[in-house]
């Protein structure tokens, strides 16, 4: 009788940290909010990238390095600033159970805004072309450092710094461990 006590009491406490795990944010992806007011809606998804409706609360997020708590409402939050104006945009959250950050590049146009996420790979696999571009054909050594000089000037001028770039390459290894 003692051995089946114990075991509904491991198997009760088992599913309440079951219930708890599920309930936190893993995964994240961006939107344009629905009502086109500039904002960006940041949606809780599951590992497949699928809406979860049962998020609801606030929750720390790190939005280019400043702190915000948004309100998740049935797996959406909006975020409180808008977007004026083209930039990266890197987005983090921290819980129990690590980070999970992306880095997206907003294109605001006349329609609204289009969050473009952007791989890890990425920030490796260009400057890493253009290298090794510029160190197959000598001469073209000097225009592969203006374009990688320019490429980073660019980049820093839209929101986009080498803290993000790290972070964002850190969590792309992280995640495939």
């Amino acid at each position: 009788m003692w051995k089946f006590g114990c075991l509904l009491v491991t198997l009760f406490f088992s599913g309440l940290l079951h219930a708890q795990h599920s309930n936190g944010i893993d995964h994240f992806i961006v939107k344009e909010n629905l009502i086109k007011n500039g904002k960006l809606a940041i949606i809780a998804t599951d590992a497949d990238e699928n809406p979860t409706d049962s998020i609801s609360g606030t929750y720390q997020f790190i939005i280019n390095g400043f702190n915000q708590e948004l309100k998740f409402h049935e797996g959406v939050a909006i975020t409180p600033n808008a977007i004026e104006a083209s930039a990266f945009v890197f987005i983090k959250h921290r819980n129990q159970r690590g980070s999970q950050g992306r880095l997206y590049y907003v294109l605001k146009n006349d329609t609204g805004l289009n969050p473009i996420a952007i791989n890890w790979y990425y920030l490796i696999l260009i400057p890493a072309v253009i290298l090794l571009v510029a160190y197959l054909f000598k001469r073209l050594m000097v225009l592969a450092i203006v374009i990688l000089i320019g490429l980073f000037i660019y980049n820093y001028s839209k929101g986009l710094d080498l803290e993000n770039i790290f972070e964002t390459i850190t969590h792309g290894i992280k995640g495939l461990i």
